[in-house]
């Protein structure tokens, strides 16, 4: 499946060293860091967070491993507005390759009840610290304005054009508490894009609280937006953040309809799923979207019986393209078509009464509440009917 060469490309911005790591139980070590920064800069993505330099030691070795072994993705790193941060992230990772991306506060909400300072104040830090990173000789300078969903446009116009005049290059446009809905958040984009005229980048940044974080980055790049910020697995703070393999894939297979393309790997993304989960202790989830241990499986035997006689009755998505295998499990709903075909394989004849019975022993009747791979029923029906041409009477 080839996408239009029409579709626009959007940039990936992959967080999930930094939004990702950030959330409860995702701490990695720095040399954990630098290894998926590795795997995941394969995937093909545009720009890697390495991490917040100035908040530990340990971020700040993360950012100079991974600033000094990327060899194709930019890395970015997440700075408050603070001169400080700045120059900590510039000594930790140069400026070569480099993005600094500084927090704005966009919302009056965040301005009174947790920073304590006014509109004037909020602006100014942004632009003096954008002015601050361009003297160091940063050329790509993002801004990634939090809460912006529940921002005035006033206040988000004002942080945006003071932004832009100190040489700011990119606003990542945050749905901090993923409260909105895809049209709100497609109008929030758009706005920014008349307040923000191109070659100035906007970047999506989305999270799940509602499960729309898909739905909303989406909206928001149909909207205007030139790049989407995802995390692997979709990990990240309370819900998570918009999940990379959900987004390659939507646009894999309906990119033409949407207008958008990634360079995405699609293959190789759930070994370097596999292998962070392993790094942060995660279990897989049975029923996520691509990633789910189940994502390609089913028991229930109309199901079964379709796929059985052409894939494509039930999976649209196709496993090997996410280099997963299809997986057809016998349980309590699976049906007799599942069992003819076992039994066809293993060049077996039988009556329709031994199939009856085969079938109450093997599926209706099996004890356990768990799910069995077919290769075992197989294996065990090999066993149980040997080389005979059809169960005995």
């Amino acid at each position: 499946m080839q996408q239009s060469a029409e579709a626009r490309r959007i940039s990936v911005f992959d967080t999930t060293l930094r939004d990702g790591e950030q959330a409860p139980g995702n701490a990695m070590t720095p040399q954990q860091k630098l290894d998926m920064a590795l795997r995941i800069e394969a995937l093909g993505v545009d720009y890697i967070e390495a991490g917040f330099p100035a908040s530990s030691r340990s971020e700040y070795r993360a950012t100079r491993l991974i600033s000094r072994n990327l060899t194709k993705a930019r890395f970015t790193t997440f700075c408050r507005a603070v001169r400080e941060d700045v120059a900590t992230a510039v000594e930790a990772g140069g400026t070569a390759n480099h993005q600094v991306q500084i927090m704005a506060t966009g919302s009056d909400m965040h301005l009174r009840h947790k920073r304590g300072i006014s509109r004037a104040e909020a602006v100014a830090e942004v632009a003096d610290t954008v002015t601050f990173a361009r003297s160091l000789g940063v050329e790509s300078v993002s801004i990634g304005i939090e809460d912006a969903s529940r921002g005035e446009h006033d206040l988000l116009r004002a942080i945006t054009e003071e932004a832009i005049a100190a040489g700011a290059t990119c606003f990542v446009v945050a749905d901090t508490s993923g409260c909105h809905t895809p049209a709100q958040y497609a109008a929030l984009i758009s706005a920014f894009r008349t307040w923000a005229p191109a070659p100035v980048r906007i970047a999506t940044h989305c999270h799940q609280d509602f499960g729309l974080s898909l739905a909303n980055a989406v909206a928001g790049l149909q909207a205007g937006a030139d790049e989407v910020q995802a995390t692997l697995g979709g990990i990240g703070e309370r819900a998570g953040n918009t999940p990379l393999e959900e987004v390659a894939a939507l646009l894999a297979y309906r990119g033409d309809d949407l207008g958008l393309r990634t360079d995405i790997d699609l293959a190789s993304m759930y070994a370097a799923y596999t292998a962070l989960r392993k790094v942060i202790g995660m279990e897989e989830p049975r029923n996520k979207a691509i990633f789910g241990t189940y994502a390609f499986a089913t028991a229930a035997g109309i199901h079964q019986q379709g796929i059985l006689r052409n894939p494509a009755t039930y999976e649209y998505a196709e496993p090997a393209r996410f280099g997963r295998e299809r997986s057809l499990l016998i349980g309590r709903h699976s049906g007799r078509a599942v069992l003819r075909h076992l039994l066809d394989q293993l060049g077996l004849d039988v009556t329709q009464e031994e199939l009856a019975e085969l079938y109450r022993v093997h599926i209706a009747e099996r004890t356990g509440g768990d799910c069995e791979d077919l290769d075992v029923l197989k294996e065990r029906l090999a066993k149980e009917l040997g080389p005979r041409s059809a169960v005995a009477a």
